[in-house]
């Protein structure tokens, strides 16, 4: 099976900085596009930033130029590094990869898994 474990949220004031990674664990062969949703309270899910295995990325026009996304595709790993935090930028931050092919126990291609969250809450 596969997981993703997200890390690094927490409380920072605005204009403060705060880095998220997500590490998939696994069995992994490849994974396609790795990137990060995020949900604020009363809003739907909405992707932030997502990265291909070949290096390009997609990032919402609401954090262009404030946040980064980056991977390590050798440790089946991505990053979200959030500079300039604004208190409209607190959310579940939601770690998301697609066409994730293990090879054990058996081969198999999961199209999307999802981890577990992680709250980043910035104050004003």
């Amino acid at each position: 099976q596969v997981q993703l474990v997200e890390s690094g949220g927490g409380l920072v004031q605005a204009g403060g900085s705060l880095r998220v990674s997500c590490a998939a664990s696994g069995s992994i062969l490849s994974i396609n596009t790795m990137g990060w949703y995020r949900q604020a309270p009363g809003k739907q899910r909405e992707l932030v930033a997502n990265i291909t295995n070949g290096g390009s990325t997609n990032v919402a026009d609401s954090v262009k130029g404030r946040f980064t996304i980056s991977r390590d595709n050798a440790k089946n790993a991505v990053y979200l590094q959030m500079n300039n935090l604004k208190p409209e930028d607190t959310a579940v931050y939601y770690c998301n990869a697609d066409w994730v092919l293990i090879g054990s126990p058996t081969a198999h291609l999961f199209p999307e898994v999802w981890g577990q969250g992680t709250l980043v809450s910035v104050s004003s």
